[in-house]
């Protein structure tokens, strides 16, 4: 049975289904859904760069973020990294060789744990960081329930996972659910729910006429969880998003897009299974979702913002301490400037840092918000 037969059989077996349901399926179903299935997502292969696919400088200059807040956490003798969403693990790899090879007494205290719900990235994340995991400093998690108790000292991070959960889709008609008619799948409307309009209340703005907002109901069960898990420690969120202001000022509305062979669609009917389903993230949400969890709000700030702050002080040695020969350094240059120039990534992803039981003037010299406005 394909995706869609299952898809389809679900529907009618049950009704038109909420679009986070069919989105779930589309990305999730065991060895169907596109993070399920055997075949390669990321890179030049796949459908998607992630900021890992560029260049192993992203890694590197967040280990150097990291070795910081471990020091403004005073330096304890364990720490734990929690990533969420690490994929096929490029990042972690990063970080860990990084760490042991520049910031020792870090990595003697790090143990680094993952969470990934797709089992088959688990199984290559295994065999990546099989000798790690041996040695007890990497372990993976299929969710975050798994994780064993909490150690006093922590730092949770997520790139590109938030955007990847499945969500309501509301338009000014009502809350979309997805039918199946005549071996296609077509939308219908049902008044919305009260938990979506409690969250557009909050955190965004209703649709008018012939507009259609996501509400990222799932979101807030995770950042519950985060800042249930911190006792003291930092959060760092990336992705591509807005903040409730920018929705006030008619941006970023109707940001649900699919991914294809490095193609957006705004179809994501089309193929489920074999195209990746995101939509933007509301920062606002984030913030003060993980504000009520326990979080203290540290910065917004762009990737650029973050990553020029952290590079600066030594020039970016991170990415060019490898590349010996001109034609290297300039191969480098342009895949750093991928990472932090407006009009590429650096302005289309968003960091957003919290805290928990780190003195703010301690959190507040972290060199990533060098930059930032809102401290």
């Amino acid at each position: 049975m394909t995706l869609k037969e299952q898809i389809a059989e679900e529907i009618q077996r049950l009704g038109p289904i909420p679009f986070a349901r069919y989105m779930e399926l589309c990305l999730y179903a065991p060895d169907l859904g596109y993070y399920s299935r055997k075949r390669e997502q990321f890179g030049k292969a796949g459908d998607f760069y992630t900021s890992s696919d560029v260049h192993a400088v992203f890694g590197r200059l967040l280990a150097r973020q990291f070795d910081e807040m471990w020091r403004a956490m005073g330096a304890p003798p364990s720490i734990e990294i929690v990533e969420l969403g690490p994929g096929r693990g490029l990042f972690a790899q990063d970080v860990l060789d990084w760490t042991s090879k520049k910031f020792w007494d870090f990595h003697d205290a790090l143990t680094y744990r993952m969470v990934e719900s797709s089992a088959g990235l688990c199984d290559r994340l295994r065999q990546r960081f099989a000798e790690r995991i041996a040695k007890g400093q990497v372990a993976i998690y299929a969710t975050m329930d798994e994780l064993p108790p909490a150690p006093e000292h922590s730092i949770i991070f997520a790139n590109e996972f938030f955007d990847a959960l499945p969500l309501e889709v509301l338009a000014a008609c009502g809350e979309m659910r997805v039918g199946y008619d005549d071996g296609r799948f077509v939308e219908t409307f049902v008044p919305p729910s009260l938990e979506a309009l409690e969250y557009l209340d909050r955190y965004g703005v209703h649709p008018g006429e012939g507009e259609r907002i996501e509400a990222r109901l799932l979101d807030q069960h995770y950042m519950v969880q985060i800042g249930s898990r911190l006792h003291a420690g930092f959060v760092v969120l990336i992705d591509y998003g807005y903040t409730r202001e920018e929705l006030l000022a008619g941006r970023s509305t109707d940001t649900l897009r699919a991914f294809r062979q490095h193609a957006v669609s705004g179809n994501p009917y089309e193929a489920p299974g074999e195209q990746d389903i995101t939509a933007h993230v509301n920062f606002t949400a984030l913030r003060e979702i993980g504000q009520t969890a326990g979080l203290d709000h540290l910065a917004l700030l762009s990737q650029a913002q973050f990553l020029m702050g952290i590079g600066e002080p030594n020039q970016f040695a991170d990415a060019f301490e490898e590349a010996g020969i001109a034609q290297e350094r300039t191969k480098v240059a342009m895949q750093l400037k991928h990472l932090i120039m407006p009009g590429e990534m650096g302005e289309a992803f968003q960091v957003l840092v919290m805290r928990k039981g780190v003195p703010k003037d301690k959190a507040a010299r972290l060199s990533g918000i060098a930059f930032a406005r809102d401290l």
